[in-house]
């Protein structure tokens, strides 16, 4: 996994906002995040939100 894989995790979870709300870290550390990427430790203590392959987008589209 590397950085623009967890970029993407991110992104399907809602965003860096959404992120660092359900963890309840600022959004400047998630945002960091997108760029170098989710710490280990991070994926190890929430494996059901980081290691998730099935994680779908929460962002809806219009059909």
């Amino acid at each position: 996994m590397n950085q623009s894989d967890d970029r993407k995790i991110i992104e399907r979870l809602g965003g860096a906002t959404k992120v660092a709300e359900l963890l309840g870290f600022k959004v400047q550390r998630v945002q960091n995040w997108m760029d170098r990427g989710i710490p280990p430790k991070m994926k190890l203590e929430y494996p059901h939100l980081f290691l998730n392959p099935n994680i779908q987008s929460r962002k809806t589209t219009a059909a």
